[in-house]
């Protein structure tokens, strides 16, 4: 038997899963599976209680490569300060949802329709390197309009104990520390809205000092930055790095803490008194834990001592769930039966997927209650990270459906329903 990670606090002490209100089971008898299952109240738990912990003059901007489902984006719209994007397709869903002011576009290797597409609307870009700027100005000279240009500092420094390194060596984004205070110059001096640093030093980290650590270090990195190129920055993106628990032991970060510590070293920078803004940047944190991803066993079998649940469901739908293609050292996701949740295990169990490769495993000799075919199973953590960024067309299976719902107040009414175009 192996540990799996522990199941979301809004979800853990239910005997029969319920989500948004309504029976795992139910939503599967009335969308069918395999099937996403987003409760919007917890993402908007998720930003109130982040708004309550950092600074009034920290903003918060959804990163929407997280979960980029429209119905999503329409909802927490009205919620955060502004949308992070990372392509023209995105940007387009973003423009649907928030002005063009509060969206900013990340990323290397923008092409120059993405540029053009973002400087005609107004949107900030993100610049990667000083060519990239040279673009991005030449085409706004075409267009006779200025362009609202930031610089993405590629750090001198890393956030430690992060899942995904973003600084502190040499990388393909952002522009190199000792370069940044010229370029800078050379944006104001052409005319451009210059907007600020990006600074982002690494995601998916647990390790609360860390992040404290990280973000006093980009702080002081912005403001000698700033004393460096002659100008102060009108925001800085602090970008994110808060992680959530998908695996055995692993702990919630502390954000009370983090928010009182980022007053602090605000409070100390030259940064605040020139009235710069800032802004958190945040995806996974905020909507991971919102979503279910449902699917029925379709067989059960026993192998070699093994019992093997096979689902309808996998690889395609949740990449991440079963190791990113063995690329990384496998461990499990939180899963459960969905309507016995609250049941003892009684055996040790495998959850496959119907794809033809030994990779597709949603979780591996894990203890529950027992399942047979026709039951539901539940993956959780499946609201970042998951259908998007798994490749749904691989072996024609197809996309999963996706339903963001809202409960009403009274418990255990949805009251509001949005659908996915997926079948």
């Amino acid at each position: 038997m192996k540990p799996m990670g522990p199941i979301p606090p809004e979800f853990a002490g239910q005997a029969a899963l319920t989500i948004a209100g309504r029976a795992a089971s139910d939503w599967v008898a009335g969308a069918g599976s395999p099937l996403f299952v987003y409760d919007f109240d917890i993402v908007a738990a998720r930003v109130a209680r982040l708004r309550a912990a950092l600074p009034a003059r920290v903003d918060i901007h959804y990163a929407i490569k997280a979960n980029p489902l429209p119905d999503l984006l329409a909802a927490i719209a009205p919620l955060v300060d502004g949308l992070d994007i990372a392509s023209a397709g995105e940007l387009d869903r973003a423009l649907a949802v928030k002005p063009a002011s509060a969206i900013s576009f990340a990323g290397p290797g923008k092409r120059d329709v993405e540029l053009e597409a973002a400087i005609r609307a107004g949107a900030t870009i993100n610049l990667e390197s000083a060519a990239e700027g040279d673009r991005a100005r030449a085409i706004a000279e075409r267009l006779g309009v200025t362009p609202r240009l930031a610089v993405r500092v590629n750090p001198d420094f890393e956030l430690r104990g992060s899942g995904m390194k973003m600084g502190g060596r040499a990388s393909p984004f952002g522009v190199d520390v000792a370069e940044v205070p010229a370029l800078v110059r050379r944006l104001i001096a052409a005319g451009a809205d210059w907007r600020g640093f990006h600074i982002f030093a690494g995601s998916q980290s647990l390790d609360t000092a860390a992040i404290i650590e990280s973000q006093a270090a980009t702080v002081a990195l912005a403001g000698r930055l700033a004393e460096e190129s002659g100008h102060f920055p009108p925001l800085v993106n602090l970008g994110g790095g808060l992680g959530v628990p998908y695996f055995a032991g692993d702990r919630p970060v502390d954000v009370a803490a983090i928010g009182q510590a980022l007053e602090r070293a605000i409070a100390d920078s030259a940064l605040a008194a020139a009235g710069a803004g800032f802004a958190v940047e945040l995806g996974r944190w905020l909507v991971a834990e919102s979503g279910v991803y449902l699917t029925r066993v379709v067989d059960r079998k026993q192998s070699g001592g093994e019992t093997f649940l096979v689902c309808d469901g996998g690889l395609h739908h949740q990449l991440a769930a079963t190791g990113n293609f063995g690329t990384v050292v496998r461990r499990n996701y939180p899963v459960a039966v969905a309507d016995k949740l609250g049941f003892e295990a009684t055996e040790t169990v495998s959850i496959v997927g119907p794809l033809c490769t030994p990779l597709d495993r949603l979780a591996d000799r894990v203890a529950l209650p027992r399942a047979d075919i026709g039951d539901v199973i539940a993956v959780f953590l499946a609201g970042a990270y998951g259908a998007t960024a798994s490749p749904s067309a691989f072996l024609g299976h197809g996309p999963a459906a996706e339903i963001l719902a809202k409960s009403s107040p009274e418990r255990g009414t949805p009251n509001a329903i949005f659908t996915s175009d997926a079948p």
